[in-house]
């Protein structure tokens, strides 16, 4: 049996060969992230997102979760594409919507899991059997904190894990295990005193550094939310259809981020620039078609409708696009009628064309 050292090294080579840009060797103390964690929920932060709540100490305590966990293995791969565009002239484009760039490509869960379940394979070819159980975000896993402690990055003021060689464009995954390695340095927070993701975030939802308030991030709202969104925030969301990248565009660390290598996260069917038109105009059938295999998929047809609803009802457009957009939104009407919903986010989109003065022909 190799030692804790030469496993530990074993892990990182096989990792990086299977693709994965940072692998490191978190311990299983996660005891700050349960405080932090505790206070969000306690104050309600979580929104909607009851599934948060659930499965008590066992997201924060490894071992509970599976049995005999002494060490967790997180893993980085970079999902940023760069398409030769400007994604801050992408959300002042009247005609066109925002899908945040992580949703763009081929939906990264089973990619990674397989890719985990090889790592663990090639590992155990090397040493033999062990036990573990690789996760992408599937279960109960504080996953953040334990990159953080892996080494992989730290948490940034936004709250997303930001790693000062990559940025922060980048999925994470665990592989959750009994092996005998030692740990690696905690990430040190090279945030500073910059507070650039606080002063963009459209809807304020970032409400102190490090603090995020679910209930107002334009993700939640376009991807977690299933029901109504509320009046006030609906102007703040612009064209943002699917999630929102606010707060890493601005981020000064995603200037050393680097394009994904993996075919599978490039963008499909267009929709790094789509046509909110033609989006809106989608059946169901098409959505599910268009989306198949993808991240978007999973808020289902209305939500997209919705979603879409509100971007065109925030267009400043004028003359004939924005008379293509009212007949556009007529014209759905009929079509979403045992959705009150989605009608009524449609109503409230003529309403605002139709209150829109710079948007007169």
């Amino acid at each position: 049996m190799l030692n804790s050292t030469s496993i530990t090294e074993l892990v990182k080579t096989i990792g990086r060969s299977l693709g994965f840009q940072d692998i490191g060797i978190a311990s299983i103390n996660l005891e700050k992230a349960q405080q932090h964690l505790q206070q969000w929920l306690d104050e309600g932060r979580h929104g909607e997102m009851s599934y948060m709540a659930n499965h008590g100490s066992k997201r924060w305590r490894p071992e509970e979760l599976v049995e005999q966990t002494r060490s967790v293995i997180s893993v980085s791969i970079n999902y940023w594409s760069d398409r030769g565009f400007d994604p801050w002239q992408l959300l002042e484009d009247n005609r066109r919507g925002y899908i945040s760039r992580y949703a763009l490509g081929r939906d990264y869960h089973k990619l990674m899991r397989k890719r985990l379940q090889k790592m663990a394979q090639l590992i155990e070819q090397e040493i033999g059997s062990f036990g573990y159980r690789v996760f992408v975000d599937s279960a109960p896993v504080l996953e953040k904190p334990l990159a953080t402690q892996a080494g992989i990055g730290w948490i940034g003021k936004h709250t997303n894990l930001v790693n000062q060689h990559s940025g922060s464009w980048f999925f994470l995954g665990e592989i959750y295990t009994d092996l005998p390695v030692e740990s690696d340095v905690e990430s040190v927070d090279h945030c500073g005193t910059c507070s650039r993701c606080i002063d963009i975030c459209p809807t304020a939802a970032i409400t102190a550094p490090y603090r995020l308030d679910a209930r107002l991030c334009i993700s939640y709202l376009t991807i977690e939310l299933k029901g109504s969104i509320p009046l006030e925030l609906r102007p703040l969301i612009g064209n943002r259809i699917f999630g929102c990248d606010d707060c890493q565009l601005i981020c000064p660390w995603n200037r050393f981020a680097q394009a994904s290598s993996e075919p599978d996260f490039s963008p499909r069917h267009g929709l790094e620039q789509p046509d909110l038109l033609e989006l809106f105009s989608w059946s169901e059938t098409e959505f599910l078609s268009k989306t198949e295999g993808m991240a978007i998929r999973r808020i289902g047809h209305e939500q997209w409708l919705r979603n879409i609803a509100i971007a065109l009802g925030n267009s400043s457009a004028a003359g004939p696009l924005k008379e293509k957009m009212i007949a556009a939104l007529k014209l759905r009407l009929p079509t979403v009628i045992s959705s009150p919903m989605v009608t009524e986010h449609i109503e409230w989109a003529l309403a605002q064309l139709d209150s829109n003065p710079s948007a007169a022909h």
